[in-house]
């Protein structure tokens, strides 16, 4: 194909793209307050239980509605992106062999499907339980009546939980990149064991990058790295290429 239809191509490409955020993006705002009253339910629920009245606040008049426009964004980039990855396909997939896109559809799938289990473990165990640390230093008042309380604004909120939401997700798809740098033979499982001990350090220096400065949080996304770590080793040594006695002759000096 001459290289203006491959621009002319890409171009279709991106407008369909462009156009499924778009759409997404409106649906999303429409429902904007919907899924932020769902990314505080874990926060509402551990005010509840402690008695409190679950509340955020804002203190500028055009903060709640930047936080709404950003929970759109959020909510679309999540309901776009099979069709961003379908447009993408689309466009690189008549260049590839086929066994080229037999090697590369499990990894389509599985990038997904981890990133939403990344996602789900962040909001249903890491969230309640960072949460119920947090709120655990407040004080009702002592003898002169001084209280210590949470007055969590909703900016600052949807800011977290959107980090580690996209933290969690991203460091799941850590089995994927190295699978895939296995099967193009970049990386062997016998390397990946070799820097066991480096990866275990990088997972705790990446999760006190990516989260907050709190032990559960860090060590709820270090742990995880280090599973993923060791059952990328597994799918490494799956799909690696096998040496031959005829490759290891060609590849003696």
């Amino acid at each position: 194909m001459p290289l203006l239809d491959h621009l002319i191509e890409l171009r279709r490409r991106l407008i369909w793209s462009a156009v499924s955020f778009a759409l997404c993006f409106a649906l999303c705002y429409h429902y904007a307050g919907d899924i932020y009253l769902f990314l505080a339910k874990p926060l509402g629920d551990i005010m509840r239980q402690k008695g409190e009245q679950p509340h955020l606040i804002y203190t500028a008049l055009y903060e709640a509605f930047f936080t709404y426009i950003k929970v759109a964004i959020f909510g679309a980039a999540f309901l776009s992106f099979p069709v961003v990855a379908v447009q993408a396909w689309i466009f690189i997939a008549p260049g590839l062999y086929r066994s080229e896109k037999r090697a590369f559809a499990p990894f389509l799938i599985a990038t997904p499907i981890l990133f939403l289990l990344g996602a789900a473990l962040a909001y249903y165990f890491i969230f309640p339980v960072a949460w119920r640390f947090f709120l655990s230093f407040q004080t009702s008042g002592g003898d002169d009546g001084l209280q210590i309380q949470l007055q969590a604004k909703v900016s600052e909120y949807l800011a977290l939980v959107m980090k580690l939401i996209m933290a969690f997700g991203i460091a799941f798809e850590l089995p994927v990149v190295l699978t895939l740098l296995a099967k193009v033979g970049i990386v062997t499982s016998a390397q990946l064991k070799k820097m066991r001990r480096y990866a275990i350090v990088g997972a705790f220096v990446a999760a006190a990058i990516l989260t907050p400065p709190d032990v559960i949080t860090q060590t709820g996304l270090a742990v995880p790295l280090i599973i993923l770590y060791e059952i990328s080793i597994i799918s490494a040594r799956l799909v690696e290429p096998k040496i031959t006695p005829d490759t290891e002759d060609k590849e003696a000096p």
